[in-house]
């Protein structure tokens, strides 16, 4: 089958068919060494028989992106029937970011004007894979205290980009968000409730939200706390209710998010720019914490989403598609280090396994290995270094 690359944003966003997922193939400790094209090539493969068809990507500044859309390029050159866009995302800064001088909030790094222009020139290099370009990841979000900007300056990139497209620079069609918190767009705190914002809301052309109820398990336990009514339950019904909430907690940020922006009298499209759930962690999610990260947990919550995006037509970029241990290289059980549906093994996690058992990966190898199951595939093991959600008196960090 032919494949008609002229797809726009609007036609793939939203569309089921067209699986998303947040991709960074490092390998290593340290981004300084960068996946070759050969490696890149690899893992299209090995999504793309999993049904994911568009990419999320984060930054311009190192070579990885650049590599990646000649490695798009050169499956698509060699198979007709091959097919992966891009959200490529655009890395923005505050004044200081990243430095030993305090952050400036209130002014934006020097940087920025260059990440825009390497974004601009590969979205016209490759109009045909680029179909989204985003200002920032979670870029405004206050919790961001290294980097984090004001919305003004979002908005007055977004604005740039926009400009482009009416001037014919860029295609008309491209569309031009921004990825960042819930909060950060409107659906929480009423503290990022400022025109700045609600300027922002009306630029873009659809929200690229996050919500991660993982991170919220020791932040916000409420809702992973298992409540009383529940205590004689068997520990996998535990498990399966706390998920169920878990689920209910990302659903109701979306729906801050869409009331907050219907609140201004806007009504566009909104996708997950980030959900997942961890593995592994020896920090706040773990079992010395909230007993959230484990590969069963993490699992359910990949197959509860997937479905509920599903059923209402909006897209979930799910973080992420592999594990990257150059996130936190100085703590290697670090749960940063363990969003991937696949780990550095080549071992497909709980959450795929069904695929593997389907024989999508026969064939395909990463790194010289082929795709297996964690745990051999033994549900019996897996299911030992899962723990129950703890009950209100169990809990040992603040509450």
């Amino acid at each position: 089958m032919i494949v008609d690359r002229n797809k726009t944003a609007k036609d793939i966003l939203g569309n089921p068919e067209y699986l998303a997922i947040s991709y960074g193939g490092y390998r290593e400790k340290s981004r300084d060494i960068q996946p070759t094209i050969s490696q890149l090539k690899e893992d299209m493969k090995i999504l793309s028989a999993m049904g994911i068809k568009i990419l999320r990507t984060y930054n311009v500044q190192l070579q990885q992106v650049p590599n990646l859309l000649k490695a798009i390029s050169e499956l698509n050159a060699e198979n007709q029937s091959f097919e992966m866009y891009v959200m490529l995302g655009a890395w923005i800064d505050c004044k200081n970011a990243w430095t030993d001088i305090p952050p400036d909030h209130e002014a934006e790094s020097e940087q920025n004007v260059g990440e825009i222009e390497r974004a601009v020139a590969l979205a016209k290099q490759y109009p045909d894979i680029v179909k989204i370009l985003a200002v920032g990841n979670e870029a405004m979000v206050h919790w961001a205290t290294s980097y984090f900007v004001r919305p003004n300056v979002i908005l007055k990139w977004v604005n740039y980009l926009q400009e482009l497209k009416v001037k014919n620079e860029l295609p008309k069609d491209l569309w031009i968000t921004s990825s960042d918190d819930f909060s950060s767009w409107g659906g929480g705190d009423p503290a990022y409730h400022t025109e700045d914002l609600n300027n922002l809301i009306k630029a873009v052309d659809y929200i690229s939200m996050h919500t991660y109820p993982m991170h919220n398990s020791h932040y916000n336990p409420e809702f992973w706390i298992v409540p009383e009514d529940e205590y004689e339950l068997p520990d996998l019904e535990k498990i399966e209710s706390g998920m169920h909430r878990a689920l209910e907690f990302a659903t109701n940020h979306y729906d801050s998010v869409s009331n907050y922006m219907k609140s201004l009298g806007v009504n566009k499209p909104i996708h997950l720019g980030e959900t997942g759930w961890a593995t592994i962690s020896n920090e706040h999610y773990g079992a010395d914490g909230s007993k959230a990260a484990d590969e069963y947990k993490s699992g359910r919550y990949y197959q509860l989403i997937r479905e509920w995006s599903k059923k209402e037509k909006v897209s979930c970029f799910y973080f992420e598609a592999f594990d990257e241990q150059w996130k936190d290289a100085a703590n290697e059980l670090g749960s940063e280090n363990h969003f991937g549906l696949i780990n550095l093994k080549g071992q497909a996690k709980y959450a795929i396994w069904d695929l593997v058992d389907k024989g999508i990966f026969e064939g395909l190898t990463r790194d010289n290995r082929p795709i297996t199951k964690t745990y051999e595939g033994k549900k019996e093991d897996l299911l030992v270094d899962v723990h129950v959600p703890p009950k209100k008196e169990e809990i040992t960090f603040n509450y």
